[in-house]
């Protein structure tokens, strides 16, 4: 049991690290493969299919497709209709490029666990059917079955708990396929353009831009995601700017109030409208650059 709670703690840092691009693979290649050759050690002692779907997992972390894709159909074999199976060999047909299989095998997964992956993948079909469809024109449109309009702020009629259930779905999904798979790609730089619209319209401005930023890493482009950054960062100013303000509001009437004010309140105070105004003017000068980089670029490319 404490090898079982030992190895499950050593794979979930292992998920974690590669969703994160902490895990160099060649680096920790040595710790990979001793790990799987303890899980073969605990299913040869135990029979427990849990160990071999577990070295399933580390097999794919590796590249080593085929050689996880003969371990998950035997496991099939010895008990058919595990969710982890069906999940798993979902997701390495769809890393093969075989996205029909893929498909059966993701939706199969879902009948079993309809729940599974934050209820997120019915997404994951989304995404498969786009690639089975061969669509050159794929869209947030299509994938997500909404949009946010073509303007600077991100539009929408859903509600609130509309707006986190797809954002927490957009997240699950778009943070899998980061972990294996590395910029430019069409579906992952969609998805986070969308996934920054949501955060947008949750006025969490900064993480929006943020976001905005990862998805052109993958390859989103064009006038709109531009506007939208410009968009996100002219909200962050303003919320700096209003936050300074109030501060300094509550700075003068400190001053002028005939109570006894501690004087290390009135330097923190002092300091956070000090710290407030060079973050908002920070800020307002890397949205200038910002624009003006634009502007040149897109001239560059309408001279050629």
């Amino acid at each position: 049991m404490e090898n079982r709670k030992f190895l499950k703690m050593e794979l979930m840092l292992i998920k974690i690290m590669t969703a994160l691009f902490l895990l160099d693979i060649n680096f920790f290649l040595g710790i990979f493969l001793k790990l799987i050759t303890e899980l073969d050690s605990l299913y040869k002692k135990t029979n427990d299919l849990d160990y071999l779907s577990d070295k399933g997992y580390l097999l794919i972390v590796l590249g080593k497709y085929q050689e996880a894709l003969n371990l998950y159909l035997n496991i099939e074999k010895k008990e058919p209709n595990r969710y982890s199976t069906a999940s798993n060999l979902g997701t390495l047909y769809e890393l093969m490029g075989e996205n029909q299989k893929a498909y059966t095998w993701i939706k199969k997964s879902i009948e079993i666990n309809p729940e599974s992956h934050n209820s997120s993948e019915w997404l994951h079909l989304k995404i498969l059917e786009a690639k089975i469809k061969n669509l050159k024109d794929i869209s947030g449109q299509f994938l997500i079955n909404t949009n946010f309009g073509n303007k600077g702020e991100p539009q929408t009629k859903l509600s609130k708990t509309q707006i986190d259930e797809l954002l927490q779905s957009i997240y699950y999904q778009v943070n899998e396929r980061m972990s294996f798979i590395e910029p430019k790609d069409k579906v992952i730089s969609i998805l986070l353009f969308e996934l920054a619209n949501l955060t947008e319209l949750k006025g969490e401005n900064e993480n929006a831009l943020q976001i905005y930023r990862t998805a052109r890493v993958y390859g989103y482009d064009g006038d709109l995601i531009v506007a939208r950054m410009i968009n996100s960062a002219q909200s962050g100013i303003d919320y700096y700017r209003i936050k300074a303000g109030t501060y300094g509001a509550q700075l003068r009437d400190l001053r002028e109030s005939k109570n006894i004010v501690h004087p290390d309140y009135l330097y923190q105070i002092e300091t956070s409208v000090l710290v407030l105004s060079i973050v908002s003017i920070v800020l307002l000068i890397a949205l200038i650059i910002f624009f003006l980089k634009w502007k040149n670029l897109k001239k560059s490319i309408s001279a050629f």
